[in-house]
């Protein structure tokens, strides 16, 4: 929201300068992204995600100090660069460390209450940011976000892992001697090589593609598009964004008690189709008739409709992952997931300057309603519950 807020104030409505200055946090996925998953696999989980916060907590901190006193933006961009570097060793280590700490007849709810937590924190989060940016200005914004970093690396540290005390002396010996001898390359060869070859990961990985193709395609466009039609900077956004993740958090606790009977491929393909049909009758809707109680509802069913695709997707790796390689798969799919992103991100901001937004957002609409039929009735052999 600070961000959105400062490239509003410098550039109002424009969906490129917000395209250039997003794109700095997705740059490191490639960069760093294979890199950081093999590490992850090394190190200690817990310690990486708590490190990863303090650090992160330390630099959003100093954000303020080169944003509104220059009007030279490569600081920021350094600083935007090297804070999302540091979120690559975070987003897969928090995802592996997952089955380190429940049994793997918990993954679903597990992976349910994690995606329940992020929905919580949005909405309070996008919800509340979105009125204080507006209304106390962006840099109240970034200290507010580095506060947030810094109970987040708090909480993980709190965090009980289960011990394992089957291994023996000479098991660890080997172990110690296979990290030393294989090079960090190896284990990138390894991590894809894997990643190729398993068709439940495949399958996950297209999924994940498509949907971040599609968040990449509407993310600046959707934000142009209600800044325009409800004349709000932040505010409304904001609190668009909480309704959204109500829907999202409502969503996955209903997929978290029930989807244990329902076949995972299935819903996905399912909620794709919804999630299409209610982006479509979100556009067209605000579009003619801009009032924030309607906006406010369709975003609720849309998230609601999203939830158990990214949920169902990560159960779906986890139950076809090795523990020792889930490092490597996480940070294969962040690849893969901001290439899309980022890909159709800047497609999406180019198209936005020439035509409305609401023809995009229809347009993207449509496409994830007919790639979500297409895939019901390729694998329609699938059964409907596990």
């Amino acid at each position: 929201m600070a961000l959105i807020a400062f490239i509003y104030s410098r550039a109002p409505g424009s969906t490129l300068g917000m395209a250039k200055i997003l794109s700095f946090t997705i740059i490191p996925v490639f960069l760093i992204g294979p890199l950081a998953g093999v590490y992850v696999d090394r190190w200690d989980r817990r310690k990486t995600m708590y490190t990863c916060d303090f650090l992160r907590a330390a630099l959003v901190f100093t954000i303020p100090f080169f944003l509104f006193y220059t009007k030279n933006l490569i600081p920021i961009y350094l600083i935007i660069f090297v804070i999302f570097s540091i979120g690559r060793f975070f987003v897969p280590a928090k995802m592996s460390i997952i089955p380190d700490l429940v049994d793997k007849k918990d993954l679903l709810i597990a992976n349910s209450l994690v995606t329940v937590t992020g929905m919580i924190a949005a909405i309070f989060g996008f919800g509340l940011s979105g009125v204080l940016v507006e209304w106390l200005g962006a840099k109240s914004g970034f200290y507010l976000d580095s506060f947030s970093f810094l109970v987040s690396g708090t909480m993980i540290f709190l965090i009980a892992k289960k011990v394992n005390t089957k291994m023996n002396i000479t098991e660890v010996g080997r172990e110690i001697v296979d990290v030393i001898r294989k090079s960090a390359f190896q284990e990138i060869k390894e991590g894809v090589l894997y990643f190729i070859r398993n068709k439940n990961i495949r399958f996950a990985a297209g999924v994940n593609f498509i949907l971040w193709s599609a968040l990449g395609s509407v993310y600046v466009v959707i934000i142009a598009f209600v800044q325009n039609t409800l004349h709000s900077a932040t505010k409304d956004l904001g609190l668009l964004i909480m309704f959204l993740g109500g829907g999202l958090f409502a969503g996955s606790l209903l997929y978290g008690r029930l989807g244990q009977k329902w076949s995972h491929y299935k819903t996905i393909f399912f909620c794709l189709i919804l999630s299409g049909i209610m982006l479509v009758i979100f556009s067209f809707t605000i579009n003619r008739y801009p009032h924030f109680n309607t906006a406010a509802l369709l975003a609720f069913m849309l998230g609601l409709c999203m939830a158990p695709i990214m949920i169902a997707s990560n159960t779906v790796i986890h139950n076809s992952s090795d523990n020792e390689m889930m490092g490597k798969i996480f940070s294969s799919l962040e690849i893969v997931m901001h290439l899309g992103f980022l890909l159709f991100m800047f497609i999406s901001s180019i198209i936005a300057e020439r035509i409305p937004e609401v023809y995009i957002l229809i347009t993207v609409g449509c496409v994830l309603s007919v790639l979500g039929v297409i895939n019901l009735i390729f694998h329609r052999k699938i059964p409907w519950s596990n």
